[in-house]
């Protein structure tokens, strides 16, 4: 094969591992999940309700690194099963607020040992996590500063 092309090769693709990894990570939740009825995003958006119990869609959105269109169904699914709420601001009523509901905190106590059944599979030292979990969040912040 021409040199020319080697940077199109799949095993040159830093892009190919990230993508397969990330899904295989999310195929591990998906058993956890499904006991709790909830998708992986529904559960990250659960994460930062737990932690913040109140935000904006905006907010929310640049916190996952989700756009609004991806964001409206899973807050949609949420708010039915009667997790979240969603409301105006009363300040603006452009800005759409998600507070998380009393049945959507009790969801966290059947949710907390997800993340340690998880990391079980992974396959990863603490060290090794860490270190990838820095790298990551390093790229993930690249992007920011790039589009400045």
């Amino acid at each position: 094969m021409s040199e020319i092309y080697e940077t199109q090769r799949l095993e040159n693709q830093l892009c190919f591992p990230l993508y397969a990894c990330s899904r295989e990570v999310v195929k591990k939740y998906r058993p956890y999940l499904d006991e709790l009825n909830l998708t992986y995003t529904q559960y990250i958006v659960m994460m930062v309700m737990w932690e913040k119990k109140a935000i904006n869609v905006k907010e929310l959105g640049a916190k996952l690194y989700l756009d609004s269109g991806t964001l409206t169904p899973v807050l949609k699914s949420l708010e039915s099963k009667g997790y979240v709420y969603r409301h105006r601001s009363l300040k603006d009523e452009r800005v759409l607020l998600v507070d998380v509901t009393e049945e959507g905190q009790r969801l966290r106590d059947k949710a907390v040992r997800v993340p340690e059944k998880v990391s079980k599979f992974l396959g990863l030292t603490s060290e090794e996590a860490v270190t990838l979990y820095r790298l990551l969040y390093k790229l993930l912040d690249s992007d920011e500063d790039s589009a400045e």
